[in-house]
């Protein structure tokens, strides 16, 4: 439960739709840390904050602003420029993810490399958006990508984004380069648009798609982030980042946005987190590389 006294303006309504208050947002993290903050550890943030509800204009946080203090974590990273160095947020405890929710944080977004290895990620990330809502299409391509990964010796993992769409992820041991990883991930689309290319593009401008799904694979450039597990969206209702089991993708219910605030703690009750022990199938990247090669 979150103590009153936590939350600043506890009846301020952040989701008109469904009526949640600032005081269930900041609730609904304290209840959910358990399942997400291993899933931040050591990354750092970019937070996405809506202090006046999500039908007011929000904004994207990277740097850690000094009134902060000690509450949530930093960590400085050297960008190029014209970016320069940065003192990005970390967030390891339920308090610290309380008290970003109470400064009007809805979305956590994380990088795909942890502290101390920071220019090697250890994870691949695939961001499945479909034309029109099409559930077919984003389901087919989600189990396309994750065939080929398989065939690379890597090991899939499936989560809704709480969005439009899927993200396709699998954990590497951290010892390649971004340049590396999302070399390997753009080869991996680009064979997969080669053999699907009625359903399935690498072609950035959305005008250029023609009703295609669109294989993203910039998620795994330095200093890019992708929506973090169990993270809500400031979308209506709600909805929450969910990883899933590959068979739920079966589910002919299934939606991007299926799982919310008040469904989410019925189904961890009943499935836990199915990503709780992914790095165990971690590999290293030049294993991937050489099976993918070997791929006829």
């Amino acid at each position: 439960m979150t103590a009153p006294s936590e939350v600043s303006r506890p009846d301020k309504i952040l989701y008109p739709d469904a009526g949640w208050t600032k005081a269930d947002i900041v609730g609904y993290y304290r209840r959910v840390a358990e399942y997400m903050l291993p899933h931040l550890e050591g990354r750092p943030l970019t937070l996405h904050r809506f202090p006046d509800g999500i039908d007011r204009d929000g904004f994207f946080q990277q740097a850690r602003a000094e009134h902060f203090g000690d509450r949530v974590g930093s960590l400085r990273i050297r960008h190029d420029e014209p970016i320069g160095s940065v003192e990005h947020m970390l967030c390891e405890d339920a308090d610290c993810l309380a008290f970003l929710a109470n400064q009007g944080t809805l979305t956590f977004h994380r990088w795909a490399a942890r502290r101390g290895t920071i220019g090697r990620p250890d994870l691949m990330i695939f961001d499945l958006d479909p034309p029109d809502g099409d559930m077919g299409l984003l389901k087919r391509a989600a189990r396309r990508v994750a065939a080929l990964m398989r065939d690379c010796q890597l090991s899939p993992f499936v989560m809704t984004t709480g969005s439009s769409g899927l993200h396709v992820v699998a954990p590497l041991e951290p010892r390649s380069d971004f340049d590396a990883v999302r070399d390997l991930a753009a080869r991996i689309a680009a064979r997969l648009v080669a053999e699907h290319p009625d359903e399935l593009t690498t072609e950035q401008r959305i005008e250029a798609r023609n009703g295609r799904l669109y294989l993203d694979v910039m998620r795994n450039a330095f200093g890019q982030t992708a929506v973090a597990p169990y993270s809500l969206r400031a979308r209506p209702g709600a909805p929450v980042a969910t990883p899933l089991d590959w068979v739920e993708l079966d589910k002919g219910d299934l939606r991007p946005d299926g799982y919310t605030l008040e469904n989410l703690f019925r189904r961890l009750g009943q499935k836990g987190d199915p990503w709780a022990r992914m790095f165990e199938q971690a590999i290293d990247l030049p294993e991937a590389r050489k099976a993918f090669d070997a791929v006829k």
